[in-house]
């Protein structure tokens, strides 16, 4: 798919990926397509809370095929692709804390090659039919200055 989408398309919008990934696949194509990176983020200090809600989030993609045979050539084992994925696996992919940590994520993976970094808010009390996550979409635009 990267192959396609650098050859025939202006860019791609990789998801669930790391800087790492971001980092090969721009040696990989050169300069001329966009990567925009998905970055899920979840802006909560508590460590379990955070990754509780990551997991809520994004946990069902890891046990999708393409997903898990992407984050098994990211590096990540069996150990790390459990229903709703290990600590170090979430900890990679998502970016939790307050706004300096999200804004380290997403220099991270600008650092590595990506040219735009997307995203996507998850938040522990997002259930079903939750309102959308304003006041941290709201948080995360004071973060545009300094990018």
């Amino acid at each position: 798919m990267v192959d396609l989408a650098s050859s025939r398309t202006s860019g791609w919008h990789p998801f669930l990926v790391t800087p790492e990934y971001s980092a090969a696949q721009r040696a990989r194509v050169g300069e001329a397509p966009l990567i925009a990176a998905h970055l899920a983020v979840v802006l909560d200090r508590d460590p379990s809370r955070a990754r509780a809600a990551a997991r809520d989030g994004i946990g069902m993609f890891i046990g999708f095929p393409a997903y898990r045979a992407n984050l098994a050539r990211l590096g990540f084992g069996e150990d790390d692709l459990v229903p709703g994925g290990s600590d170090r696996l979430i900890d990679a992919l998502v970016a939790r804390g307050d706004l300096d940590d999200v804004a380290d994520r997403i220099q991270a993976h600008l650092d590595a090659g990506a040219d735009h970094v997307t995203l996507h808010v998850l938040r522990p009390d997002a259930g079903d039919g939750a309102d959308p996550p304003r006041q941290q979409w709201r948080e995360l635009a004071t973060l545009l200055s300094r990018f």
